[in-house]
């Protein structure tokens, strides 16, 4: 405003900030209505034309806007905000931090000594302090309430059964579904025998889950007497509300899922030490190299070894040779050594066995190939009843071979229709776990390309159905692959040379006798009931 030289426009200004500063409006009334004296000769002066008229009179023509003209007032100009702070307070709140910052330093200034002290006035200065007596007169350490509870609470023994404890289902009730149980323990006495203790278990636990949980709160309520460190020792009785328990019914299977069972009030009860010994399940596994092993269920370690080679060659779909076995077993920790087939399981010392095929001597492979043609060799050593069992050995010994062959991995070069009938060559792979279709060309043509296009499958053992020679023609052999997709059955055509053809259908087929898969059985029904259907209607 020290700036400016216009009389007129300072007046001007000044009445428009009286005017929009004041809320009242009074200012406003009184500037209007208010008669502005020298107002002509401001404004000849303005202008630059000499005056006309005395002071005294009044301006004629004279307009509100002249006098007051101002800046239009907008909603940009006003400053709806927070003011811009100025430089000079910016500066006095930066010296105002500066000299709190400086209240917490202390600056000190050295000085040289004017006067020369002697040793014994500067040990004085910095004279060791002796802190024993501050050691020996110290303040008593103190003990927090939980350090003192946790000196007064009795020592606990490690609980066996914590591993269950993952399946107590009092903290997750209304999130996560659980059982209410009570449970009436028969190894109590007095009072306790009476009254159940009640579990809450989750839903997804096993009956045996359940015997855990419930010996590891047993455990931590301190009960007497002592239970034994073992699961298996204990089984799940029915019992009635009174604690009675039903024998009638036999114990809780414990590896069902204990959510199937509606109960609500069983007993724990101990098992006797023979029912114990027999619910222990002894498994002997069989090692065929290359093929694969079987787990074989025994009764007893009394069991002869005859007997375990016997099941596993019945597990194998094979037979043992009346005359000598064929196949031999191994311990499998010393391969080479045969073990007595008459020597007893307990023996053995082991559950793990090998089963391999013993060479034939020299002299059995002889008699195997002399066969006698007529009635007259009575000199041979052997006769036709042998020759003829031997075969029949041989065959068998054959078929399980193959067996045991087909569930190695082999692949083959075969043709493949398509939906229009259209062939392509494809690798067929063939193991007893899975059945591969690769292609292996690609054809040029755009139309050949869209119409034959076959993609990598495969197919699990278990899904595939049967395998079947559909049509020979002229030393070459169309099969079918049925599998199971879905609820249907759907197959693949496939075509090669009649060797390929027939190696490829056998191998399939000892896969699927090997497996015995259910897919397998359905697919059987359904031919069964489709052609009893198609001869009632030609009847």
């Amino acid at each position: 405003m020290a700036f400016i030289e216009d009389p007129a426009f300072v007046l001007s200004y000044l009445r428009q900030a009286f005017i929009t500063s004041d809320d009242t409006g009074m200012s406003e009334m009184v500037l209007v209505d208010e008669d502005i004296e020298h107002w002509d000769s401001i404004k000849q002066e303005r202008e630059g034309t000499p005056k006309t008229r005395s002071t005294s009179e009044k301006p004629q023509n004279l307009e509100y806007g002249d006098i007051s003209q101002s800046f239009d007032i907008t909603a940009s100009s006003l400053d709806w905000g927070i003011r811009r702070r100025t430089n000079t307070a910016q500066r006095l709140e930066k010296l105002k931090k500066e000299r709190q910052n400086q209240v917490r330093c202390r600056n000190v200034q050295w000085k040289e000594k004017s006067v020369d002290l002697s040793s014994e006035e500067m040990a004085g200065m910095f004279e060791k302090k002796d802190l024993s007596e501050k050691k020996s007169a110290a303040v008593p350490q103190h003990t927090s309430v939980l350090a003192e509870q946790l000196e007064q609470s009795p020592v606990h023994t490690n609980n066996p059964f914590i591993e269950f404890s993952k399946f107590d289902g009092k903290g997750h009730v209304g999130s996560t579904a659980t059982k209410r149980v009570d449970i009436f323990l028969t190894m109590t006495t007095g009072k306790e025998r009476n009254f159940p203790l009640t579990v809450v278990v989750l839903a997804t636990a096993r009956v045996q889950d359940l015997i855990g949980l419930i010996c590891w709160q047993y455990t931590n309520e301190a009960k007497e007497p002592k239970l034994i460190e073992n699961v298996e020792s204990y089984c799940l009785h029915i019992a009635e509300d009174d604690g009675e328990v039903d024998t009638d019914f036999p114990a809780l299977d414990a590896k069902e899922p204990f959510a199937k069972f509606g109960f609500t009030t069983l007993a724990l009860v101990e098992k006797p030490k023979d029912q114990e010994q027999q619910s222990e399940i002894m498994l002997v596994t069989v090692n065929v190299p290359h093929s694969g092993f079987s787990r074989i269920q025994v009764e007893s370690l009394g069991l002869t070894m005859k007997e375990i080679l016997h099941r596993a060659l019945k597990r194998r779909k094979g037979r043992v040779d009346p005359s000598g076995p064929d196949y031999v077993l191994e311990k499998q920790s010393q391969p080479g050594v045969c073990v007595d087939l008459d020597s007893t399981l307990d023996s053995m010392n082991t559950m793990e066995f090998c089963l391999v095929r013993q060479h034939r001597p020299p002299g059995r492979a002889k008699r195997k190939a002399h066969v006698p043609c007529d009635a007259q060799c009575f000199q041979c050593s052997c006769t036709r009843g042998e020759v003829e069992e031997e075969t029949e050995v041989n065959r068998n010994m054959s078929e399980m071979e193959a067996s045991l062959s087909s569930l190695h991995y082999k692949s083959y070069r075969v043709n493949m229709f398509t939906k229009l009938r259209t062939s392509t060559i494809i690798q067929l792979g063939v193991s007893g776990e899975k059945i591969e279709i690769d292609p292996l060309t690609q054809h040029k043509s755009t139309a050949a390309k869209f119409l034959s296009k076959q993609k990598p499958v495969s197919y699990d053992a278990d899904l595939v159905a049967a395998c079947e020679v559909t049509d020979d023609k002229h030393g070459r052999e169309t099969f079918r692959l049925t599998y199971q997709s879905g609820s249907d059955f759907k197959h693949h055509d496939f075509e090669a040379s009649s060797s390929v053809a027939t190696e490829v259908v056998t191998k399939i087929n000892h896969i699927l006798e090997l497996r015995a898969s259910p897919v397998r059985a359905d697919y059987l029904a359904f031919k069964e009931r489709k052609a009893s259907k198609k001869h009632g209607l030609l009847s």
